[in-house]
């Protein structure tokens, strides 16, 4: 008996690309993967295809390791980083600080050293703020560093800014992991290759997102430099995050890269955002700022929190800082411009009755 539709499949948001659901190519290629038996655990076709595809984007040192999800990737590449006593130093807002339930530091078991920033984009300076104390017994050893490409504030990483990072990193005895999970949208705003900003630029080892850009709980590790780190072929079950039948988590990923599926989507979320940001801007709206540059698919801004419950009344987002009456707005591959116009059309409303 097929499942009974339980949604209003024509209803979207703004709250979280996470609410967007799969892409119709990706459940082609789910579709195009099933049937038969193919080898578990990763001995399949579709998962050394994707290792292939992975290498001509990423470098000819590219190992691939699938993973469930986005937690999962950073752990398994992390504890792959670093050894027992190790730290990670990372910004603030991380979402590895923020918003992972503390399993960095409760399943890896190392330290987050983290630093405020206004943007949520590290530097060298800021970098050195935490990056001190090697051979004092008392302190956890700084390792790594990680960053995230675009970051939890809708900012992006020029490739110079992060080569930035992994000379001073490297420099120091650290590696430099970056969780990607909105990588594809990073690429579409840079418009270069992903191995200008990751592997050319001296990233370690990467967290490829595919969930917010239209999969079905498919993420990947991938080690650029495989010096760097040790043992994931292990810790990737030790950590459960090894899928028996990879082959679809495998073909999913593989699917953003054929015909530039991945880009194509990520193009057109952040082309929905610069079409909600200039509305909005050109409205003029009493109580309305922008609080960050939004150089990816999020706008953050601050209106009045009564006025913002109102909206959300309507169209369902997320506070950032209720405090301060921040709010975060989120478009995805399915964000349609009659979503974009009629979120604007609430706004207005509503900030116009305020």
């Amino acid at each position: 008996m097929p499942v009974t539709t339980l949604h209003d499949p024509g209803r979207r948001g703004f709250a979280s690309d996470n609410y967007a659901g799969v892409h119709p190519e990706v459940l082609a290629a789910l579709s195009a993967a099933n049937g038969g038996h193919e080898i578990a655990y990763g001995e399949d076709a579709y998962t050394a295809r994707l290792r292939e595809v992975v290498r001509s984007h990423f470098g000819a040192a590219a190992e691939t390791f699938p993973v469930f999800n986005g937690t999962g990737a950073n752990v398994v590449a992390l504890t792959g980083l670093l050894p027992r006593w190790g730290a990670v130093i990372t910004a603030q807002t991380a979402h590895i600080n923020t918003d992972e339930a503390g399993a960095p530091e409760r399943v890896m078991g190392h330290k987050l050293l983290t630093v405020p920033t206004p943007d949520g984009k590290l530097s060298p300076d800021l970098i050195a703020r935490e990056a001190h104390g090697w051979g004092n017994e008392h302190r956890a050893q700084p390792l790594a560093v990680s960053i995230t490409q675009s970051t939890e504030m809708g900012t992006l990483y020029t490739p110079e800014q992060i080569r930035a990072i992994t000379d001073f990193a490297h420099s120091h005895g650290m590696a430099v992991h970056v969780d990607g999970a909105r990588l594809w949208n990073a690429a579409a705003a840079l418009d270069v290759p992903f191995c200008a900003f990751t592997t050319d630029a001296g990233v370690d080892v990467l967290s490829l997102g595919g969930t917010k850009n239209g999969l079905l709980g498919a993420e990947a590790v991938v080690v650029l430099d495989p010096d760097r780190v040790d043992g994931l072929v292990y810790l990737r079950k030790l950590l459960m995050q090894l899928s028996s039948k990879m082959r679809f988590a495998s073909a999913q990923l593989l699917s953003l890269f054929e015909d530039e599926l991945g880009l194509r989507s990520a193009r057109h979320a952040n082309a929905m955002t610069q079409r909600l940001r200039t509305a909005l801007e050109a409205a003029s709206l009493p109580g309305l700022a922008f609080t960050q540059d939004s150089q990816a698919n999020a706008i953050f801004a601050t209106l009045p929190t009564d006025a913002a419950d109102r909206i959300r009344d309507q169209v369902r987002f997320y506070d950032w800082d209720r405090g301060r009456g921040e709010v975060r707005w989120m478009t995805a591959w399915d964000t349609t411009a009659e979503d974009v116009d009629n979120f604007v059309a609430v706004i207005r409303a509503e900030l116009q009755r305020a």
